[in-house]
């Protein structure tokens, strides 16, 4: 990366875009104890990390006015070595060791809970940077939550993100479902109030080479939706094969969901 555009990032964002993570990192110090997710608290909005919106790499990201309700899906990655004691977005200097995360544009500070998928493993992270601008990426871990959620060997994780409001906390029932058994993952390629255009869809994706195909018709607040859904998805490469396939066929708003 270029001084130019690193000082450009910085002005924005406050860090540089991340690169995908090591596969190896050193052992965090010897402790007695593991490290205890971050406790939420009332924070006032970060001085810096929190501009209106910033581009970077020719993509612009909007920052929200609030995290509230703030829940998303998606593949989790990890940052350590090279950006320890680095400065993040919100200013504090990053520590590979501590239970943080970056977001893309979640307002900085911000507390969320992050729950891998595919083990039922959880952690509470504090949001204090900016990234992962890496396609299909939705959060950016700390060496020591990634280490907690298990990821560490395979660098990625399917995960889901869930804003934690410190005046209210994680209600109970929250909790104890994300120690629950994993549930079967999908990549939703789209959702349709008409049957018609879930079918049409859904017959243009079978003979793609997708995977299995089908639509699942759901109720929500009285209104029937039909939802073109692929899988179920084993693992992130696949996750990222078919995210893939979808937007070179022009499906681009193509998610990851839960049965």
């Amino acid at each position: 990366m270029t001084a130019t555009l690193a000082a450009a990032l910085a002005g924005c964002s406050g860090s540089p875009p991340r690169q995908p993570a090591p596969r190896q990192a050193p052992a965090p110090p010897a402790a007695s104890q593991p490290v205890p997710d971050a406790v939420p608290r009332t924070e006032a909005r970060s001085r810096y990390g929190n501009p209106p919106f910033y581009d970077v790499f020719g993509k612009r990201y909007y920052v929200l006015a609030s995290s509230a309700n703030y829940v998303e899906r998606g593949v989790a990655s990890w940052y350590g070595p090279g950006f320890h004691k680095e400065r993040t977005s919100a200013g504090e200097p990053y520590d590979m060791y501590g239970m943080t995360a970056a977001h893309k544009t979640l307002p900085l500070p911000a507390y969320v809970r992050v729950t891998n998928l595919q083990n039922g493993r959880t952690v509470i992270v504090r949001v204090n940077d900016r990234g992962p601008f890496v396609d299909n990426r939705i959060i950016d871990l700390s060496y020591t939550a990634a280490s907690r959620l298990d990821m560490l060997r395979d660098g990625t994780a399917i995960v889901e993100v869930r804003a934690i409001d410190p005046a209210v906390g994680l209600p109970a029932g929250l909790a104890a479902a994300a120690e629950g058994t994993p549930a079967a993952l999908f990549v939703q390629a789209g959702a349709f109030a008409d049957p018609a255009n879930a079918e049409r869809l859904a017959a243009k994706l079978r003979v793609g080479g997708y995977g299995k195909i089908f639509i699942r018709d759901d109720a929500i607040a009285g209104r029937r939706m039909f939802r073109v859904r692929i899988g179920p998805v084993p693992d992130v490469p696949e996750f990222d094969r078919i995210v893939a396939a979808l937007d070179h066929a022009g499906v681009h708003d193509a998610h990851l969901a839960l049965d």
